[in-house]
């Protein structure tokens, strides 16, 4: 038994001049479970297919007033009728009949007298050609809107990627290599587009760092975007902005690439810091009044405080000493910035600043009941052991104000000689229980950066730390990092060249 594959029963129209094949094929195909429309007429039977097209037509040939021959070539005329298949029944046999019949337009040509299995098999066949016709016209159809509504939208990205005033790029994601750039980012970098194209910021010098751009990609690939990462970039000119990049993954012409936004954000950096420097330095001699007069109530030269006042005059002095730690991180921060303070090298050792700054910090260890451990090692390297004894006791400081509560903090240091560059790897761990998410492994470098800030204020904890160490650590052409696994803790890293 066959049974069509269509989801409603296919309607046929039977058009024959003998009323006895008029009813065996009505009754053969609806017990078979279609739906048959019979007319003896030709030319009723072309009204019926252009009022109402059915599925498919079995249609005789020698009809009276309109053969077979003249409704098929009208079917196939008609643009509501054209795409129904025909299949001729016939008791014609001869072979110019048949081809005829297919030059009219038929599909298929059964001979009369027909076997019930043949002319099923046969309708079945033309009606699941004629579904995935119809089917793939579907497609094609949603095809094309998808590739009109695609343009579309390509059209208005080039509108808007030309017409942006912020500066953007597209690069390959796997070697970071110019695509395309808009009229912004030709402005902003002073190259022609000619010279950017196929080019990486390496080869053009264009002042960002290969590791920290690395570094934003590995960020993009997992998060899927990556924004406001401030960088500097080099002009043509040579002349350095700041700028803040935001990434964005895209596919273009079936390659992936990256999608940059800059954001130039040098003139709003210089009021910045000129603004942070004035106030600053405006701070500091009212403040300097502010410690001497709390130092005479402590000392008891201006009489005796009450319990009560004595624990008021205690927070007074405690704030008072944490925001002339802050303005005096701030000032160190901007003169670090503006090279003001000058990076004096000379020979010095590894292991005599590991246990100048474990003494410096041994006390406020102490008090937090933890224990800085220290695995000493030889080595000399040529830097400011000033500035770098600043870094050291900084990450220090950082990592007791996390383990108050009795957690074990180790200073190690270790070394291993890097043969391709010629560098010394001075690592520095410190494990809390707390994990740093991965979206602030690098902000938390940037100034008033925090992971938690509610926790670093209940510990004094400014925010500038971290962006002294790095910058100390930048100006010996070095690198700091942090890793961080869940349960495990975080390990920060300093990496150092020997000579430089």
């Amino acid at each position: 038994m066959y049974q069509s594959i269509a989801a409603l029963p296919a309607n046929i129209l039977v058009i024959d001049d003998t009323p006895e094949n008029l009813e065996l094929l009505s009754a053969l195909l609806s017990t078979q479970g279609y739906k048959v429309r019979s007319v003896t007429k030709g030319s009723s039977g072309l009204r019926g297919a252009q009022a109402a097209p059915p599925d498919l037509i079995l249609l005789d040939i020698n009809m009276p007033q309109m053969d077979g021959y003249e409704v098929c070539r009208q079917l196939k005329a008609d643009q509501r009728t054209r795409q129904i298949p025909v299949i001729f029944i016939s008791a014609l046999e001869d072979v110019i009949d048949k081809v005829k019949a297919f030059e009219v337009g038929g599909v298929d040509y059964i001979t009369k007298p027909f076997h019930v299995e043949e002319v099923l098999a046969r309708i079945e066949t033309h009606l699941t050609a004629q579904l995935l016709q119809r089917q793939l016209q579907a497609q094609n159809l949603r095809l094309q809107q998808e590739i009109r509504d695609r343009e579309l939208a390509e059209e208005k990205f080039v509108k808007a990627f030309r017409a942006s005033p912020s500066p953007i790029a597209i690069t390959t994601l796997a070697e970071g290599r110019f695509v395309e750039v808009n009229p912004s980012f030709l402005r902003i970098s002073g190259y022609s587009k000619a010279e950017l194209i196929d080019r990486t910021t390496a080869e053009l010098r264009l002042g960002i760092a290969p590791d920290t751009y690395a570094t934003a990609v590995q960020l993009l690939l997992e998060e899927g975007t990556l924004l406001n990462q401030e960088c500097e970039f080099r002009t043509k000119s040579g002349e350095i902005k700041t700028v803040l990049l935001s990434l964005e993954r895209i596919e273009l012409a079936g390659e992936p690439c990256t999608l940059n936004l800059v954001n130039d954000i040098t003139d709003r950096k210089r009021l910045e810091n000129e603004f942070i420097s004035l106030v600053s330095h405006e701070l500091r001699t009212p403040l300097t009044s502010l410690v001497g007069a709390l130092d005479l109530l402590i000392a008891g030269e201006l009489g005796t405080l009450s319990e009560q006042g004595q624990h008021i005059l205690k927070i007074a002095t405690t704030n008072t000493e944490r925001l002339m730690r802050l303005i005096n991180d701030i000032l160190d921060l901007e003169q670090m910035k503006s090279g003001k303070i000058t990076i004096r090298k000379s020979r010095c050792n590894v292991d005599d600043l590991m246990v100048l700054a474990i003494e410096a910090m041994q006390a406020m260890a102490d008090r937090a009941q933890i224990e800085l451990i220290v695995q000493p090692i030889e080595m000399s390297i040529w830097a400011d052991s000033d500035r770098l004894l600043q870094a050291l006791t900084n990450l220090l400081s950082n990592a007791i104000k996390i383990l108050r509560s009795r957690k074990q903090h180790s200073a190690e240091r270790s070394d291993q000689r890097c043969r391709s560059a010629g560098c010394c790897f001075t690592d520095r761990r410190a494990r809390p229980r707390t994990r740093i998410p991965a979206g602030k492994l690098q902000s938390i470098f940037d100034r008033f950066q925090q992971v938690d800030a509610s926790d670093a204020r209940q510990k004094g904890g400014s925010g500038l730390g971290l962006a002294i160490c790095r910058t100390i650590v930048e100006q010996h052409n070095g690198k700091i990092w942090v890793e961080s696994v869940l349960r495990q803790g975080s390990t920060f890293y300093v990496l150092l060249p020997i000579e430089a």
